[in-house]
């Protein structure tokens, strides 16, 4: 895990102030999405399919704080759309971090050049950059040439001037593990503070439905990637939880109020992937009125295959957090990469009928 102390040690206190209330649910990340436009205009993304006049909205200085503070999650992951397209971000930046909160500014780095003077480093914040592996890779998932690059030069030149940075790699179908591994010891020599990685969400409304992995078949690969990992030691800004259920060795429900979004439209329900469920008018009545028991990979035939961090971090902290020795375990040798995985969940839903309860499901760890 390469996460600093500092901010371990901040989520540490606020998880433990959680417990001590009593609370059994509670966010631990913001999605912030102050507007969906975009300057790429990815195959696997379903963020910017509306209309211009969707596209031209944004979320005010007041209206982002206010949601700060109304979620009052330790963390706050900026995201879009391209959030360096909002004219007012710096001051939306200055604002969270001031209220101590930790900032991942997710961008795909087109515009960090140009926009770099308009913030200060500081431990409150990170940039982390899109790459979707290699270059041929990633220019293919962005769908535009030469992007590669000049995010690899956004990367450098932040770095050298002081900035905490991360990289956010999402994975699509015909990923090869000596590919991804190869990407990692990229990642870990251009020096940046840790990797994100996880399988592309199959968005609904994204322009190209054949780029995803299946779940079993993410397991698989993950699996060989952390084989081939052994020694090379990256930075994989995750908890060790969490990739040990990338490796099909942990059974996991989502927890979908761990990450709530804020976008133009309001909360959304249930979490950032899901864009057709509906919107709640704060954030009260997101945790309140949303039927949570919907969701997740046996529940809901839309999450059968969803993997990504956004859901499953939450569940993998809250295990860790019941089961220190078993993440400690984890944590000092790896996920474990052969013999038998966590049972697949079985769905509890008819292939016709959401809902409609055909057969019992397994039990697996959920957190409620």
């Amino acid at each position: 895990m390469s996460v600093p102390i500092r901010q371990q040690l901040s989520v540490a206190k606020y998880l433990l102030q959680q417990k001590f209330k009593g609370n059994k649910r509670y966010p631990l990340v913001l999605m912030l999405e102050p507007l969906f436009r975009c300057n790429l205009a990815c195959a696997g993304c379903g963020k910017i399919d509306y209309p211009d006049e969707i596209l031209n909205r944004r979320l005010s200085i007041d209206e982002c704080l206010a949601s700060v503070d109304e979620c009052g999650a330790p963390i706050v992951s900026i995201a879009g759309g391209e959030p360096l397209l909002h004219k007012e971000l710096p001051q939306i930046v200055e604002g969270i971090i001031q209220r101590k909160k930790y900032v991942y500014l997710c961008t795909n780095a087109l515009l960090l050049k140009k926009r770099i003077d308009d913030y200060k480093p500081s431990p409150y914040l990170t940039f982390s950059i899109h790459l979707d592996g290699n270059r041929e890779r990633h220019d293919a998932s962005v769908c535009q040439k030469g992007v590669f690059d000049r995010a690899a030069e956004a990367v450098e030149m932040a770095i050298s001037r002081g900035f905490r940075v991360t990289i956010n790699c999402t994975l699509f179908q015909g990923e090869n593990a000596e590919e991804i591994a190869a990407f990692l010891d990229y990642c870990k020599k251009l020096g940046v503070e840790g990797t994100t990685i996880a399988p592309g969400f199959s968005y609904e409304h994204a322009p190209a439905q054949d780029i995803f992995i299946k779940m079993r078949d993410s397991k698989e690969l993950f699996r060989k990637v952390f084989k081939l990992g052994r020694g090379r030691k990256w930075k994989l800004n995750h908890s060790s939880l969490y990739l040990d259920f990338l490796a099909g060795n942990q059974g996991y429900n989502c927890t979908p109020w761990g990450n709530p979004t804020r976008n133009i439209f309001g909360w959304q329900k249930p979490c950032y992937l899901l864009v057709d469920e509906g919107y709640a008018p704060s954030f009260k009545a997101l945790m309140e009125e949303t039927p949570w028991q919907k969701y997740g990979n046996s529940k809901n035939p839309k999450c059968a295959n969803c993997m990504a961090h956004c859901g499953y971090e939450a569940s993998a902290v809250e295990d860790a957090v019941k089961n220190p020795l078993k993440a400690a375990w984890v944590a000092l040798f790896g996920p474990r990469t052969d013999g038998p995985m966590a049972p697949e969940p079985v769905p509890e839903y008819d292939a016709d009928t959401v809902g409609a309860k055909t057969r019992p499901a397994i039990r697996i760890h959920a957190v409620d």
